[in-house]
């Protein structure tokens, strides 16, 4: 059960005899080190008090843990700068609830700063819709786009909201589906690519397959042919940076427009990758939530030139 900010659990007769920390684990999934925040902030309540960790509960009893994230906005700050350039991109919410947000990221935008004072992120785009809100919540990828990748992303609106999606993710509870248009004719109508990727030692940011890389698999099914092109609907069972764009490439069907890694890019200025579909079941909820992000218009207006 949830109130503003706050996740209650009321508990049963077969919870009786646990202890508070054991109900804040067991049944909150709260981690070891977001318990010991909680507990420095109070943000733990038996009853509506404070109380010792290794208190035994009885059935009956309401458990609360603070899940809002308490922030301090600092004026003049690079942060409120970022934000107040990125609230003039509009960022499309495909699903909000009080913990998680999915949104559908541009092309051309950074997921997060990955340097000091890097502005016009989908982060800051994200605080400053949450602060036009009114909501102090924070904003924490759970996976990450390419900067040229369009489309569904999952992000957590709490450190309790990202604990929960990030050990989704890793246990492959969020389903993550691709568009792609790749170079040339594609002539299987499915497989998979098992091959490993490691960093290219020629190359700061590349990514090649590579023996002793990190194991990495990706699905494929073809959506459509053309003289120049194939459409391809892509999902994945690992998670590396610059998967898909590396396994084309290594099956010698670089993605069209990605000259990273040998893509035309007469026909497109950004890889042809478009992040279309993401499902999971929320962890709080237990609700299957399906997220589908359009096509945006470049890769729209590529398709239907080529005649895929």
């Amino acid at each position: 059960m949830s109130r503003k900010g706050w996740l209650e659990y009321v508990v049963t007769q077969e919870d009786a005899g646990l202890t508070v920390e054991q109900i804040a684990r067991q049944k909150l999934s709260v981690s070891g080190r977001m318990l010991q925040r909680l507990t420095r902030s109070k943000g733990i309540l038996l009853n509506r008090k404070s109380p010792y960790l290794q208190r035994q509960v009885k059935a009956g009893d309401r458990v609360l843990v603070r899940v809002a994230e308490r922030q301090q906005q600092r004026e003049g700050t690079s942060e409120t700068d970022g934000a107040r350039e990125a609230a003039r991109i509009p960022v499309s919410i495909l699903y909000e609830d009080e913990h998680l947000l999915v949104a559908d990221k541009p092309a051309g935008m950074l997921v997060h700063p990955v340097r000091e004072g890097q502005n016009g992120t989908l982060v800051h785009a994200l605080a400053a819709y949450l602060r036009d809100k009114g909501e102090q919540a924070g904003v924490h990828p759970v996976h990450r786009l390419d900067k040229e990748t369009s489309g569904a992303i999952l992000l957590a609106k709490s450190g309790y909201g990202h604990q929960l999606a990030d050990r989704l993710l890793r246990e492959g509870g969020i389903k993550r589906e691709y568009l792609a248009v790749a170079s040339g004719v594609v002539e299987k109508e499915a497989d998979t690519i098992t091959a490993p990727i490691g960093r290219d030692p020629r190359h700061p940011t590349r990514r090649r397959v590579i023996d002793g890389g990190d194991p990495a698999v990706t699905h494929y099914e073809v959506i459509a042919r053309a003289e120049e092109a194939t459409l391809v609907r892509v999902w994945l069972e690992t998670g590396r940076t610059h998967q898909i764009r590396v396994h084309f490439q290594h099956i010698g069907h670089p993605l069209v427009g990605d000259a990273m890694y040998g893509g035309n890019s007469r026909l497109l200025r950004r890889q042809a990758l478009h992040a279309w579909r993401l499902s999971f079941v929320h962890p709080v909820s237990g609700d299957e939530i399906v997220c589908t992000a359009r096509m945006p218009e470049d890769m729209t207006s590529l398709v239907t030139r080529l005649r895929l």
